[in-house]
């Protein structure tokens, strides 16, 4: 399988803390790019001002993110330790019932190994009108190109069911989850 290279990520531990601050300093200084993410960070918080109950604001998967610095009462995490200010597994949310008023995932969907389990804990969790909101794939003639040929993370839209094994929560995952679950078998 043929690999996008990145020279500054080379040598770097994916989901490392070394790998995220670069990542995230690869965002932030190239225009088009950071110019992608306000955009998808803007359309997660005007998500989250849509509800009108109070509650936590949590972000799953933080990794490189700057969400942080544009809302500052998001709480950050990721289920790698020294990455954001929990480490948080989307199958299973420390906070009490109906406590978040939103769950903000950016490119992370498709890392959840079992998303009934974090459709459950996102029903117990979430306020009554909470949210989920996502930025995922589209799927595209050209997603399945390229995540078949430049990118390490499997792209099966062929797959019958939501779930996959895990054993790195950075590599193994399913780009074309989101379709899956949420055109295919809505």
């Amino acid at each position: 399988m043929g690999w996008l290279k990145e020279p500054s990520l080379e040598g770097l531990q994916p989901g490392s803390l070394q790998f995220f601050a670069t990542q995230k300093a690869l965002i932030l200084k190239r225009p088009l790019l950071k110019r992608c993410y306000d955009d998808w960070y803007a359309r997660l918080l005007a998500d989250v001002r849509s509800v009108p109950a109070q509650g936590a604001v949590v972000e799953l998967g933080s990794g490189g993110s700057y969400l942080k610095e544009l809302e500052p009462t998001v709480i950050t995490s990721d289920v790698s330790a020294g990455i954001a200010e929990q480490v948080i597994d989307a199958r299973s949310l420390p906070f009490a019932d109906q406590s978040i008023r939103a769950l903000l995932l950016t490119h992370v969907f498709h890392h959840i190994p079992d998303v009934d389990a974090f459709f459950r804990e996102a029903q117990r969790t979430l306020v009554p009108g909470g949210v989920i909101s996502m930025i995922e794939v589209a799927h595209t003639p050209f997603a399945k190109f390229f995540f078949r040929n430049f990118h390490h993370e499997p792209y099966d839209d062929t797959r019958g069911d939501w779930r996959f094994e895990q054993g790195d929560s950075m590599m193994d995952s399913n780009q074309a989850l989101s379709w899956i679950v949420f055109v295919r078998d809505r």
